[in-house]
């Protein structure tokens, strides 16, 4: 599946950090993970520490998909809001997701800190209201959130001004976010995994998946076989292909990266990531080297070739918005590019094992805008229910909810 188009910024920075070797002998291990990206890179290393030996096998080279593509920010604001999560899942579901994500950015600052040089730093996240109907919306979510414990300003138009000098009717400032490049996490947590025993290769498509009663054969197009107790799929957009069913709607999300800008002229956009209320969103952050990451104006294309030809003008149209908003910044994009996601219809992601396959395979969909934060949540959760523990959020985050809609 062709994931990406372009020239995504993290590819180019770091370029190939290292080759993993192609699997050339049938294997035996507790778990297989499908998938060296970020979502397989995290889920890999947290069950390695917990005592589990892992295998992870990548199709391309390691974090060459969608992982190459991520803007990486980390947000415990999901795409949907707590208000509307209550609706749907009541005020304990709602917290819990919320909640949990907002641990799980702290838990990536600390993974970072372990392993260093991952381009990790916290950051506020400036929520801005696009329309003056939008306003109301920021003020109940506001009390929502705060309801639950989280720590968060509302900010009428006039502090927005004064604060930011930005004209919105409203927003949401929180301090509880942060950003990566995920394509160097997802390389140094898969490096710590081959180093302490595991097993990471990449180039080794897996085409053939069979689940029996005590475990799960897997084969390989080069022919080698491997037996697992437990499968993770954590393939990103192109899991479902494993799936009979469609769970999520793939899209098509468009980004850009400036030149380093003068630092004087970032002002707060050196440690704050903005994004707004409208849907879809643009949003936007700063790298170390003080160049501006955009990304935004997703659009239902689920076909590479069209997605490839919408590079350009998707750039120019962002980056439009984005001088409407920061006129003082060098807009003209350096590198751009576009890559698939998907959708849930609630924006909540999905762990576990799926009918189609027994309780053997289980499937890390952190699908959303979320991903990387989504993961780390998956991690903890997927081997809870390996280790047959209970997990909180086992059940919000499982395909069952399919069935409630």
């Amino acid at each position: 599946m062709d994931l990406k188009s372009g020239y995504p910024w993290w590819a180019v920075k770091n370029g190939l950090m290292r080759a993993f070797p192609v699997l050339d002998q049938d294997r035996d291990c507790d778990i297989a993970i499908l998938g060296g990206g970020i979502t397989g890179a995290l889920i890999a290393d947290h069950l390695q520490n917990a005592g589990h030996d892992v295998l992870v096998l990548e199709q391309r080279d390691i974090g060459w998909g969608s992982t190459a593509a991520s803007t990486a920010l980390l947000q415990y604001e999901i795409d949907t809001h707590l208000i509307d999560l209550i609706k749907q899942y009541g005020q304990a579901d709602g917290a819990l997701a919320y909640l949990a994500c907002a641990d799980a950015v702290s838990e990536l600052g600390v993974l970072a800190r372990e392993l260093r040089d991952v381009g990790y730093q916290r950051a506020d996240s400036l929520y801005l209201a696009s329309r003056w109907r939008h306003a109301r919306v920021l003020a109940q979510e506001h009390a929502a959130r705060r309801d639950i414990g989280l720590k968060l300003e509302y900010l009428p138009g006039d502090a927005v001004r004064d604060r930011f000098g930005l004209n919105a009717p409203a927003a949401l400032l929180s301090s509880q976010a942060a950003w990566v490049d995920p394509y160097r996490l997802a390389h140094r947590l898969l490096q710590r995994v081959a180093e302490r025993g595991g097993g990471v290769f990449d180039r080794s498509a897996m085409v053939r998946l069979q689940a029996q009663p005590r475990h799960v054969l897997l084969w390989t197009e080069q022919g080698q076989r491997v037996r697992a107790k437990q499968v993770v799929v954590a393939a990103g957009y192109a899991s479902q292909q494993w799936l009979d069913r469609k769970v999520a709607q793939n899209r098509s999300s468009y980004a850009f990266v400036t030149d380093p800008q003068d630092p004087a002229a970032l002002d707060f956009l050196k440690r704050t990531m903005v994004w707004e209320s409208a849907r879809p969103y643009i949003y936007l952050r700063s790298t170390s080297d003080h160049r501006i990451v955009v990304g935004g104006e997703d659009d239902a294309v689920d076909v590479p070739a069209r997605r490839d030809a919408r590079v350009k003008k998707k750039a120019a149209k962002l980056a439009t918005r984005v001088l409407e908003l920061f006129p003082q910044l060098d807009m003209r994009p350096a590198f751009a590019w576009a890559g698939t996601f998907a959708e849930t219809r609630d924006g909540l992601p999905f762990f576990g094992p799926h009918p189609q396959h027994g309780s053997r395979v289980h499937f890390a969909m952190a699908y959303g805008g979320n991903g990387i934060t989504y993961s780390q949540i998956g991690a903890g959760l997927l081997r809870a229910r390996i280790e047959r523990r209970a997990h909180p959020l086992a059940k919000l985050f499982s395909f069952d909810r399919l069935d409630k809609r």
